[in-house]
This record gives structure tokens, sequence and C-alpha cells, in this order.
């Protein structure tokens, strides 16, 4: 597949923050963790500023707090596994407990 018709492969989701303290280091580090995993551009979506999923920085920028809707948008062959993945690790809380 070249990289052109990799880039056709857009997929787009959603999730809400449901973790009690928000978007704060601790989830934002597994969220990097796992888009990282992917060869997709992941890029994250709030309020209208985008940022790379695979940031750390750019994701604590969003200072997303609980109940905030991120969008997400994902361009590449892995595109609809990713955001699909993503959407399941919010919805665990990003695996943490406190």
């Amino acid at each position: 597949m070249t990289k052109e018709e990799q880039n056709k492969n857009i997929c787009k989701g959603a999730f809400v923050v449901i973790n009690d303290k928000g978007l704060h280091t601790r989830p934002s580090t597994e969220l990097v963790k796992c888009a990282s995993s992917f060869k997709s551009q992941i890029n994250l979506i709030y309020q209208g500023i985008i940022v790379n999923a695979k940031s750390l920085l750019g994701i604590l920028t969003l200072a997303a707090t609980r109940g905030s809707r991120i969008d997400i948008e994902a361009v590449g062959y892995d595109a609809d596994l990713a955001v699909e993945t993503l959407i399941g690790l919010a919805r665990k809380k990003f695996h943490i407990h406190y």
C-alpha cells in the first residue's frame, strides 16, 4: 500500500472523559502509549484545539476535565483499529483507579 493509499483510510470517533480527575498526566500517559502503538497519524480535538495523540505535552495542554468530549481522527492503514482501541481505553478509565 502506498503512502497515498494509507492516507485515504480516515476514521473518526469520540469519547467522554470519565476519570474523576480528568485527563491529567497518568491517563494521558496511557493514552500516548496506546496511540504510539499504531502507525496511523492520530489527532485529538477538544474545543477546537487539535493535538497529536502521541504527544503527552499536547494532550496535557487540552486540560480536559471529567465530562469533556474528545474527538479522535486517525489517518492510515490501521486507523479503524486505532480509534476503536482508544475509545475502549477511555471507557476503561485509561486503566487508572484511585
